[in-house]
């Protein structure tokens, strides 16, 4: 083969790449544009919110696919972001490429970090930050209530269903204990109160970006981890990951995925330890959040990139007896995992859920997922779809396949109808790295979309999370 063939046929890869970016984009598009205009054109039930006066539809559907309403607004938090979504775009790449390795996940957390508390400021710090786990059917007006961890544990499956005396407050109700007790904890070490349940969300939320870059070093490669970075740090999820508790969750679960993928690809003597902690990690995550059983489907792709089954089973073996002690010390503190879960989805039809119909949220969710890890991102799952990487058991196209599969499981589910932006974290913030799979020409173009459109999301919108 002469030099010419090989320039041709580079050629031909990166203009293969960018058609399938574009087409992926494109469709991205016109699914976000169909969500937001479909719910106002009296389609009957192919709408977000059936049953509805015009103020409850306003309230709840307003802004569908995205849970907020409709207000133009700027704050103290709005030239900050613009002035880091700018840096990023301009000197994120570069700054990746050239920065030393160890100190790359911690600027990567650093940079996401500032980036989603200054799009919460663009809300102001009540309205924003410090106010917004303080709601009424946030996990803070229930912390009050528990005098008693003990008994709160042994009592809390019966306190699931809605309409006793004695009823758990809707986000306690719809996750398992781990999330009412990590705030319970908060608060019975002095770190009671709005703010700092928001800081916990903000730092554990944003060090997914830290940790997804991990994950892609080991999964993949460094250079393609480095190109990755940008993606993660300055993504559309962090208007969601900055004070929702959703964001912690993800944090822990992404952590418990880097975790498992060192152990994977390494064979030191300290991997079954990494492996260890990646199953107490995964395995307290499904106690924060039953959706978070999911995450066996990315962490399965990760097991699928080891040398061999014996290099799978090395990580696997500790991680999942480490994941089921977390199992056995809630259950012997009196409360078991499926107990909740069966419970739960009664919970959930007992509320909004009847009047949000599956005939618009079945696609409708996708909308918000485009709105939450940008167009850039999107594009770059256009590529993630090459059956030779696929074949190779390529890291980031297994693990970017595994989020995806998660996403349409949850969706099918029908327990997952609205929200999505908040309660897909975990998953979608797998789905920005995708960009990394993008030609790097372009990639500077693509990462400038994601900024743009969280920028006018944040700034349009007021998100209810």
């Amino acid at each position: 083969m002469g030099a010419d063939d090989g320039v041709s046929m580079v050629d031909e890869m990166t203009a293969t790449t960018h058609r399938r970016a574009f087409v992926a984009a494109g469709v991205g598009v016109v699914l976000v544009v169909a969500a937001f205009v479909v719910p106002h054109l009296d389609l009957g039930i192919v709408t977000p919110l059936i049953n509805a006066t015009p103020e409850r539809f306003r309230d709840f559907a307003g802004t569908a696919p995205i849970f907020g309403w409709w207000n133009a607004h700027v704050g103290w938090g709005t030239a900050p972001a613009i002035v880091i979504g700018a840096a990023a775009v301009l000197w994120g790449q570069s700054v990746a490429r050239q920065l030393p390795w160890r100190a790359l996940p911690w600027v990567s957390w650093a940079t996401a970090c500032a980036w989603a508390f200054s799009l919460a400021m663009v809300d102001g710090w009540q309205r924003g930050f410090a106010g917004r786990l303080t709601a009424r059917h946030e996990y803070l007006r229930q912390v009050p209530t528990v005098t008693d961890i003990p008994e709160a544990l042994q009592t809390f499956s019966r306190r699931i269903l809605d309409y006793q005396p004695d009823s758990w407050i809707t986000h306690v109700s719809g996750h398992p204990p781990g999330a009412l007790l990590s705030f319970v904890w908060l608060d019975r070490i002095g770190l009671g109160g709005g703010a700092w349940a928001g800081l916990l969300c903000l730092l554990v939320g944003s060090s997914a970006a830290a940790a997804i870059v991990v994950a892609i070093r080991a999964l993949a490669d460094e250079t393609t981890a480095r190109m990755a970075a940008p993606f993660v740090a300055v993504a559309p999820t962090a208007i969601w990951i900055a004070v929702s508790a959703d964001g912690y969750f993800a944090g822990v679960a992404a952590w418990g995925i880097a975790l498992l993928a060192l152990a994977v690809r390494s064979s030191t003597r300290w991997s079954p330890l990494v492996a260890t902690g990646a199953g107490l990690l995964l395995g307290w995550g499904i106690f924060l959040n039953y959706g978070l059983a999911l995450m066996a489907l990315p962490a399965v792709a990760v097991l699928l990139t080891a040398v061999d089954w014996r290099a799978a089973l090395r990580a696997l073996v500790p991680a999942a007896l480490a994941a089921l002690v977390v199992v056995a010390v809630f259950a012997a503190a009196g409360f078991w995992w499926f107990d909740g879960y069966t419970l739960v989805q009664q919970r959930y039809w007992q509320g909004i859920a009847l009047d949000r119909p599956f005939q618009y949220w079945s696609w409708g969710n996708f909308g918000s997922v485009v709105c939450a890890i940008g167009l850039g991102s999107v594009a770059g799952i256009g590529c993630v779809f090459d059956r030779a990487a696929i074949r190779l058991r390529s890291g980031l196209h297994l693990v970017v396949l595994g989020a995806l599969a998660a996403v349409v499981f949850a969706d099918l589910s029908m327990l997952s109808k609205a929200e999505t932006e908040r309660i897909w974290l975990p998953f979608t913030i797998w789905l920005t790295a995708s960009a990394a799979l993008l030609p790097p020409r372009s990639q500077r173009w693509w990462l400038a979309v994601n900024v743009v459109g969280a920028l006018l999301i944040n700034h349009l919108i007021l998100t209810n999370w």
